[in-house]
């Protein structure tokens, strides 16, 4: 089958890695996959080719993708569309419907809703809940990536068919990156355990309450902690790390390409979030064998960690129970099995298997 797989913009994060590792996976199966990108960011390249044609439209808006995409599907002819993001998905879907095209397409929501659709009058949630009202009876599939943000779509669009498809966390690929070498010295220049977290150095990622977390725990058995990322609050954590003495314990260490590598040699991996849509990178130091602790976050956090039967629920924005479940963490790690068992509805079979099911094509694995 020509499979089209879209992006509104490309970088080293969510939703456009999540979307290529989604092509690379349809292209190891044998389908011809061409993965659409609206527009690369600066300082990023096009994913080179793992089996699939990338095409950069060069579009800095998804509004403007519109036209491109009308043509492309009368002169490339998919049999099936795969987009994310709402809007993006809303582009798509009245692509489609002013194209003509016979493709089936599969929408994937990656964020609440209530952080996209508006009740005010003429606001641009407004405005893009009323488009996607009128466009949404042309998807094939509408897919949400946790279930609990499936009931959320079912309160902003009560006639819905939105039901729960993870994204691919667990291929190959992520396991043969799990295994490069660590270089950073300081990973392991001390004693006592380490804890790791990553994500955009943003105040929604709660990395404040992390380290205060670990400035909580008695130092004697007190871990190290190694963030992994960068963002507009870099100096005020750093900041942060001096005024409570922490130099030892915690250091930043920015971007990195591969995160994988630092959460298979680390204990406990920390999601300190306020809010998700469904945290992939939980999921893969789960997949590298940390011990997972995480804010109880709308969405994704409760349904991953089962209820917290594997790993440690906390409350959002609660430091002082953070750090006690840091250290239970350390001190009763989950099993292998769980974890195992927990990441394996991320894994690319059982991913694409859901997918093509929903779209009635049977066949697939």
């Amino acid at each position: 089958m020509r499979l089209c797989v879209l992006t509104g913009r490309y970088a080293l994060s969510g939703v456009p890695l999540a979307q290529m590792r989604f092509s690379r996976a349809l292209a190891s199966r044998g389908h011809d996959v061409d993965f659409l990108i609206g527009m690369i960011n600066s300082g990023n390249k096009a994913p080179v080719s793992q089996g699939f044609k990338t095409i950069v439209l060069g579009k800095p808006r998804v509004a403007f993708m519109l036209f491109p995409l009308i043509r492309y599907f009368k002169e490339r002819k998919p049999d099936v569309v795969f987009t994310a993001g709402d809007h993006l998905n809303a582009i798509v879907l009245l692509a489609g419907i002013l194209s003509g095209t016979k493709a089936k397409i599969s929408c994937s929501s990656r964020v609440t809703p209530f952080d996209t659709y508006s009740n005010k009058l003429f606001s641009k949630g407004w405005l893009l809940k009323c488009v996607m009202r009128v466009v949404m009876r042309r998807a094939n599939a509408l897919t949400c990536v946790s279930k609990d943000m499936v009931e959320q779509y079912r309160q902003v669009f009560p006639s819905t068919s939105h039901c729960c498809v993870y994204n691919i966390v667990d291929d190959e690929e992520s396991r043969d990156r799990m295994m490069e070498v660590v270089l950073e010295p300081w990973y392991f220049g001390g004693a006592g355990s380490i804890v790791v977290a990553a994500g955009a150095l943003e105040q929604w990622k709660g990395f404040t309450d992390l380290i205060y977390a670990i400035s909580l725990i008695p130092l004697a058995v007190r871990p190290r902690l190694l963030l992994l990322g960068d963002g507009s609050l870099k100096q005020e954590l750093l900041g942060l790390v001096e005024e409570l003495g922490l130099q030892e314990f915690v250091k930043l260490i920015g971007y990195v390409a591969n995160p994988l590598k630092y959460f298979k040699n680390a204990d406990v991996f920390v999601l300190s979030s306020y809010v998700e849509g469904l945290p992939n990178v939980l999921v893969e130091a789960m997949m590298c064998g940390c011990t997972p602790v995480s804010t109880d976050c709308p969405t994704g956090p409760r349904e991953v960690l089962g209820d917290g039967k594997i790993g440690y629920l906390v409350p959002v924005g609660d430091a002082s129970a953070m750090a006690v479940a840091i250290s239970k963490a350390i001190a009763a790690p989950s099993s292998t099995k769980d974890l195992d068992e927990a990441v394996g509805p991320f894994s690319e079979s059982n991913v694409l298997r859901e997918h093509f099911k929903i779209l009635g094509i049977f066949g697939e694995n």
